[in-house]
């Protein structure tokens, strides 16, 4: 999988169509949280390809909601992304608003932890801590099964993610809150300086 872009441009590149900092952030996690899937997967030499697709997997989204990875082909080619990389960023959209399915490990693990970021995430705000450090897979199991809670968070795609990767949700839920703990201190820095 070809990664022609540093981090620097990437970041550059998501900044340029998103001002949102919930976005940003949004971005952010799915950045680390694909680093550290990347590392405990045994994908360790394609990590910053990983993150780099983590970082840019709804640079439409901010702009084009309802075209969300219908303009992300152009906009990440104009940016300099690799093929690889628009057909990954597009994948998570799969079944959703495009026709581009995960076939990469890579892809799966992004289609499963987009919107489970988002309910662990969320999760983490009605904690006292704010924080996904002291957090359990049982906490978010219980988020989970209310429907109400973090109702933007498909839980439909969250299943179908977890089935493509052939894993268990408590694993899923287990691997992603390590994950999110891992990159949660850097993400709070980048943005403190925004």
């Amino acid at each position: 999988m070809q990664n022609n872009l540093t981090r620097e441009e990437a970041l550059e590149l998501l900044k340029k169509y998103n001002k949102e900092p919930f976005h940003i952030q949004h971005a952010l996690t799915v950045e680390g949280v694909m680093r550290w899937f990347a590392n405990e997967l045994g994908y360790g030499e394609e990590a910053d390809y990983w993150s780099n697709t983590g970082l840019l997997h709804d640079i439409d989204f901010e702009l084009y909601p309802e075209e969300h990875c219908q303009k992300a082909p152009g906009l990440l080619k104009e940016g300099g992304a690799s093929e690889d990389m628009i057909h990954s960023v597009c994948s998570h959209g799969y079944g959703l608003c495009c026709d581009i399915r995960p076939e990469h490990e890579m892809e799966k693990v992004l289609f499963a932890v987009d919107e489970l970021t988002g309910l662990i995430g969320a999760a983490a705000l009605m904690r006292p801590s704010k924080s996904v450090m002291d957090m359990e897979a049982a906490s978010v199991k219980k988020k989970f099964k209310d429907k109400k809670f973090a109702a933007g968070c498909s839980r439909d795609v969250i299943r179908q993610g977890t089935e493509q990767l052939g894993w268990e949700l408590t694993e899923l839920f287990e691997k992603t809150i390590l994950a999110m703990r891992s990159c949660e201190d850097q993400i709070r820095k980048e943005m403190e300086q925004l």
